[in-house]
């Protein structure tokens, strides 16, 4: 929805006029390569894509916060002061987490009407929980600061964090801090060479010229609660509790070179535990090479990493499904594809693809056709720019 069309629906329903509206935006973000490393301390490379969060909000004078969303008829209302009661909403929680993580914090929490509008889609994997969670977060760490005559800006970075744990805490979703830094830390043009352990990272330029970035959505809703996220997290804490006897020093999996894993292997001894392994030991590997691969403007070979992440994701780490299947499938039969993988937590959601710009149409076309073919679903597609991070709208 355009920001003209969402301050006139916030107007209608909450009164008064847009003199004393704030709008604050958070972008989604698209994983080039390095997928589930984040939450084992390794190297990620997210992009923040131009889809996003947007909030229109206005104070309030109580303790009061209304929520509502431009696609949903429900309002909810929280007290301030019972903030820690919501976790169980149905829609909500995520806004409501943040803010009490943000009071635990030390943040001053005012009342204020909020209307959301969402413009990633939800449950494709491309992190529509972190855009709300990093969105609401800058707007009520923005207001606490006004609140109390402190002159600074927010630290992004420290919203990443309280947007990660609120969706750790309150939700009950082991995500890692990747989606939210990417969707805090964004820069046009760049994806994030990102040290999840640290939080290091640099921003490597996206120079794709003549080609275009394709984002599909599956269709097959993507919801990381009720995937098994937590499950192949809990299979990482096993495989590493065991190398890290071998390994003394080492403070996670990403700290663990692909000779040293090579080399100790064969003290994992459950099979399944050791293809997890294997492939979060090696995707980190394939993100260094996959960075120094774009700095020296070599995306075919960039395009060789995302489909051997995409293979590992699917025969080692297993968490694509028939549907991500399919439409990777597809995609790499499609001649002017560079790479293609899926990208996200998995289970459904969305795969990623370097397309030559003069192929982008017939990709959609042909992969549309075929996929629904098929699986019977019509799927989505989006040829998506690389946006700037969260931050406060002020010329609207």
């Amino acid at each position: 929805m355009e920001l003209n069309s969402i301050i006139n629906e916030f107007i209608k329903l909450y009164g008064g006029s847009k003199d004393d509206l704030r709008v604050f935006q958070s972008p989604g973000r698209v994983n080039m390569i390095g997928e589930h490393t984040d939450y084992n301390g390794g190297f990620v490379f997210p992009a923040a894509l131009t889809m996003c969060t947007t909030i229109v909000v206005r104070k309030r004078n109580d303790n009061i916060i209304r929520l509502k969303a431009t696609d949903l008829d429900i309002m909810v209302e929280a007290d301030i002061d019972k903030l820690d009661s919501y976790r169980d909403l149905k829609w909500g929680n995520y806004q409501l987490g943040v803010a009490y993580v943000l009071q635990e914090a030390g943040y001053d929490i005012v009342g204020c009407d909020m209307l959301y509008d969402d413009t990633v889609p939800h449950g494709s994997g491309l992190s529509s929980s972190a855009a709300i969670e990093v969105a609401t977060a800058l707007c009520f760490a923005t207001f606490s600061n006004e609140k109390n005559g402190i002159i600074k800006d927010v630290d992004m970075i420290e919203m990443a964090k309280l947007g990660q744990k609120a969706e750790n805490q309150y939700c009950g979703v082991n995500c890692g801090i990747m989606d939210q830094f990417a969707s805090a830390m964004g820069k046009k043009d760049h994806a994030i060479f990102l040290k999840c352990d640290d939080l290091s990272f640099d921003y490597a330029p996206i120079l794709l010229n003549g080609m275009k970035i394709v984002l599909s959505n599956t269709k097959k809703k993507h919801s990381l609660g009720a995937s098994k996220y937590n499950e192949r997290r809990a299979e990482c804490e096993q495989g590493y509790k065991i190398l890290s006897a071998a390994l003394p020093g080492k403070k996670c999996l990403g700290e663990i070179s692909v000779e040293e894993f090579e080399a100790n292997k064969h003290l994992i001894e459950d099979d399944v535990i050791l293809k997890r392994i294997k492939h979060v030991i090696y995707e980190d590997d394939r993100v260094l090479k996959s960075v120094e691969a774009l700095k020296n403007g070599d995306v075919k070979a960039f395009g060789s990493y995302m489909n051997a992440s995409g293979d590992s994701l699917r025969y080692d780490y297993e968490v694509t499904g028939d549907e991500l299947d399919v439409m990777v499938e597809e995609a790499r039969k499609i001649d002017g594809v560079i790479g293609s993988r899926m990208t996200g937590g998995g289970f459904g959601g969305c795969t990623v693809s370097i397309v030559k710009e003069d192929s982008v149409d017939r990709f959609i076309e042909q992969v549309g056709k075929n996929y629904t073919a098929r699986t019977g679903i019509v799927p989505e597609f989006y040829v998506s720019d690389i946006g700037d991070g969260g931050k406060e709208i002020i010329d609207f």
